[in-house]
């Protein structure tokens, strides 16, 4: 039995009868390509997946499970529980691709106080690769019962939605963005301040993870979709890629409406790309990701300028982020190292997140935390929660934030966050 973390581990009987370190029969064959929409494969809506361009990760069921402790370690705390899981596991990897073998999915809490930070291993995973590869994995306790498919359960949409207010209305949010405004006008330390914001949603049925999952990745191909532990979303963010000592970032900050015509368009994207307000925004979070991930990286290339990222609902400035390890370091250690960003904590850092606690008066829970996979090797992708929810049941708990510096205006945020709001709700309500 591995050491345990300390009195806050989860060492609890977990799904299918497994325990903490119960040694894990692993097995990857290569199976026929199902397809672009092969989230349609999930059976249950027990969902965990992380999907791009119609490629990536879709799984159910679950093998093994850590809820970790509250804490800036929990990232550590993560890594040895995998590494002890793997190094007893039982691997037998016929595909040898990217994302085959042993993986875990996994969703971090924004704030380290906050609890909820969990890794899973799902019970079996559907992994293709976009170019006709695809490969099966499953994964059961040694000496129970052998993997079978699932029943099929036909996913339910949720039927009509209704809307209501969260921790703070459209009012009094705007109020707490002119606070934060006036803290960083008058303020010798403090630049950016990312304010965020929750709206509830009540539907007829209880809301199946694969229903939004297929509605978001056909909506929003270029994000990457993904459920864990019951939080859905699309997030065109890349916080880190590891695989082998390659890592890459996608940098995020800056927003403005899509225009209703290709003139209107065009100008809202010049007026994007020269604004300095949102070139500001943009220039702490890019160089919060680069200062954090720099002195991890033999060799590290910025792109010099940002460019324009295009999203059906949503126009972004973005900085992509290419480096090369100086020394072995998993995706989560990476992970730890960039989190939280200046793209959705704020600069500087700490200052920023105590502004949060005070003006959010919520709990972000997930929200911009850390969600993605991670395999046995170390090597992953993980991504920051935005434009999601989280479910509980027939509830759905929406998210939305903006990037607050000395010009911002508390209307216009409002309007960003409805924009932010808009791929969730369309998925929520959208009619099959």
């Amino acid at each position: 039995m591995a050491e345990p973390y300390g009195p806050h581990s989860d060492h609890s009987e977990q799904p299918d009868g497994n325990r903490y370190g119960e040694r894990l029969v692993v097995r990857s064959v290569p199976v026929p390509d199902p397809g672009a929409d092969f989230l349609a494969e999930i059976p249950d809506p027990a969902a965990v997946a992380w999907v791009r361009q119609a490629a990536g990760l879709a799984g159910w069921g679950e093998a093994a499970r850590v809820t970790l402790p509250t804490g800036a370690d929990r990232f550590t705390a993560a890594e040895k529980w995998l590494r002890e899981v793997a190094d007893s596991a039982d691997i037998d990897d016929a595909v040898r691709r990217k994302g085959s073998g042993l993986v875990a999915f996994g969703t971090f809490t924004f704030d380290d106080t906050s609890e909820g930070s969990v890794l899973v291993v799902p019970r079996a995973i559907l992994g293709r690769d976009g170019t006709g590869n695809a490969w099966l994995t499953t994964i059961t306790p040694e000496g129970g019962c052998p993997w079978t498919p699932a029943p099929f359960e036909p996913p339910l949409a949720p039927g009509d939605i209704r809307w209501h207010d969260g921790s703070l209305s459209g009012l009094e949010w705007q109020q707490a963005v002119g606070e934060a405004v006036r803290r960083i006008t008058h303020s010798d330390e403090l630049r950016k301040v990312v304010l965020a914001r929750d709206v509830y949603a009540s539907a007829d049925c209880p809301i199946d993870a694969r229903v939004l999952l297929r509605r978001l990745a056909v909506r929003y191909p270029g994000c990457y979709t993904f459920a864990v532990d019951g939080l859905v979303g699309a997030t065109p963010e890349l916080l880190i890629s590891r695989d082998s000592w390659e890592v890459s970032s996608l940098v995020l900050a800056g927003t403005t409406p899509r225009g209703a015509t290709q003139a209107e368009d065009s100008a809202l994207a010049s007026a994007l790309l020269g604004s300095a307000k949102e070139n500001e925004e943009h220039e702490y979070a890019a160089a919060s990701l680069r200062d954090s991930l720099s002195p991890l990286c033999a060799a590290m290339y910025v792109t010099p300028r940002p460019e324009l990222i295009r999203l059906p609902n949503v126009q972004h400035l973005g900085t992509r982020v290419h480096g090369t390890l100086a020394a072995p370091r998993s995706a989560l250690a990476l992970v730890a190292a960039v989190h939280p960003t200046a793209a959705v904590g704020g600069t500087p850092t700490d200052a920023a997140v105590e502004v949060i606690r005070e003006l959010e008066s919520m709990d972000r829970e997930r929200y911009a935390g850390a969600v993605g996979w991670v395999d046995a090797g170390g090597n992953g992708e993980w991504g920051i929660a935005l434009r999601c929810a989280q479910l509980d049941g027939n509830k759905a708990r929406l998210f939305a934030g903006g990037g607050i510096v000395a010009g911002s205006d508390p209307a216009a945020e409002l309007a960003e966050t409805e924009s932010k709001l808009r791929p969730m709700r369309n998925a929520l309500e959208q009619a099959d």
